[in-house]
């Protein structure tokens, strides 16, 4: 058959096509039953997040967490430490036990008798026509697309080019056997869990990065968490790679100020890119962002093509796994009801990085809030300060909360230290209730001597 517009004949025609099975395969429920389905994922079902992101890196902090907790039980009375690890049971627990076979499931589970309505296609899809692809020898067409085809990492060029075998977080889990001492290139929250990571674990880390690490963060935490990086790894702020050799001594990088590092393996951790630039978009009419995402409204909808939709890192201006899944609810809503769209949902996104300590935040820096034009009240409580951090002996943990004088909103909350990214989830409710924090702290319970009361002593010192 022929699609008709473009004069590309069409193999299979569908009520909805899916590109990627990260969040999108999340999108048909029992409530697509009745419409045709394609899903296209040429890699592993699941996306970054299961098979190389979020969840196996987090399989691997938490025994990385207890071995450092062993090393620094010290000023608790404490003599401990990690005798052995064993990474090849660490790579099998993770991957052979777990992640793998929940990828495997989810792959058969759309092929199975469960989804009759949906076919799966394995091969790389570009657009050929107005929600027309080209799926390896095949070409299928929709009458609604939603592209979750993800990002990829980002390699700078002279790493790229220069021949040496190097890592991301997509194989970086995989070795088979843990590396003596490991050069990290890049300072954002990838950079730092990896560092975390096999510093705990007995690696000998370099990392490499251009700008201060964790740059984007409110100012007293970036400031913290470069401090504190400092003495656990060899950090090299503000310098690039310049050229890269592999020997028998194993990877060497020369700096840009020309000092030299030799490592066992080299991790790059730079950033990444949206795949949409792999997907021959402007033949679906399809435009994108100057920073490479699929353009959008406010409802998920391509700007310049109907019947297309996206969400995820592909689109979305936060690479994160929440906000991905938040999206695909919302896109859902609107392929059923298309007379009642609602927004997509980019309101209060909180992040957390899991390193050690741990960092978590939501809302505006004080800077930020600051040049929005806001009265702001500030107050940085220590964790050191309360019941529960003496029991730690915690002498770097912060809560830092940033409100408006004026009306008592919650503008900004960032966390440095233990349990961050579960003690800021009480800030993210605030903000996302439009909670007045002047009754915050007075109008509930805090359970003493339980660590939230770090925030609640940085609620009562905001000055009104």
């Amino acid at each position: 058959m022929s699609d008709g517009g473009d004069d590309v004949n069409v193999d299979k025609h569908y009520d909805l096509i899916i590109i990627g099975t990260g969040s999108g395969n999340s999108l048909p429920g029992p409530e697509f039953d009745d419409r045709s389905i394609a899903i296209v994922e040429e890699g592993t079902f699941g996306g970054t997040c299961l098979n190389v992101g979020c969840i196996p890196t987090k399989m691997f902090v938490y025994p990385a967490d207890i071995a450092l907790a062993a090393r620094e039980s010290g000023p608790l009375g404490l003599s401990a430490q990690v005798y052995r690890v064993d990474w090849p049971a660490m790579v099998s627990r993770i991957f052979d036990e777990r992640i793998d076979l929940i990828a495997q499931g989810g792959e058969a589970y759309r092929r199975g008798p469960e989804t009759p309505n949906i076919d799966v296609y394995d091969q790389h899809a570009r657009f050929v026509g107005e929600r027309t692809l080209q799926v390896g020898d095949q070409v299928i067409s929709g009458d609604q697309v939603v592209i979750a085809a993800g990002s990829r990492p980002m390699i700078p060029a002279q790493i790229a080019e220069s021949g040496v075998r190097y890592y991301t977080n997509e194989d970086i889990m995989r070795l088979e056997q843990q590396p003596q001492s490991i050069i990290i290139v890049g300072g954002g929250f990838i950079a730092l869990e990896f560092a975390h990571i096999f510093e705990s674990l007995g690696t000998k880390v370099h990392i490499v990065s251009r700008s201060a690490l964790m740059r984007l963060l409110d100012a007293d935490l970036c400031s913290r968490v470069n401090e504190q990086a400092a003495k656990r790894f060899d950090v090299r702020v503000g310098r690039t790679v310049a050229s890269l050799e592999d020997d028998t001594r194993g990877i060497t990088a020369t700096l840009d100020d020309g000092a030299e590092i030799t490592a066992d393996a080299l991790l790059v951790a730079t950033g990444r890119i949206p795949n949409g630039d792999r997907m021959d978009l402007e033949r679906g009419g399809i435009e994108m962002t100057d920073d490479g995402r699929v353009a959008l409204d406010e409802y998920g909808r391509s700007v310049s093509a109907p019947g297309v939709w996206a969400l995820g890192d592909v689109s979305s201006p936060f690479m994160l796994k929440h906000v991905a899944n938040a999206e695909m609810r919302a896109v859902r809503h609107n392929l059923l009801h298309p007379d009642d769209l609602q927004k997509m949902p980019h309101q209060h996104v909180p992040s957390a990085v899991f390193t050690n300590p741990q960092i978590a935040t939501v809302g505006m820096t004080e800077r930020a809030a600051r040049a929005a034009g806001h009265n702001v009240t500030v107050k940085i409580q220590n964790y050191g300060d309360v019941a529960y951090g003496w029991a730690m002996e915690d002498a770097t943990g912060i809560c830092k909360l940033i409100a408006d004088r004026d009306t008592g909103k919650l503008l900004g909350a960032h966390y440095y230290g233990p349990q961050a990214s579960t003690l800021i989830q009480q800030m993210i409710t605030v903000m996302a209730f439009d909670l007045d924090v002047r009754e915050v702290a007075t109008k509930q319970y805090w359970i003493h001597p339980a660590l939230p009361e770090v925030t609640e002593n940085a609620l009562l010192g905001l000055e009104f």
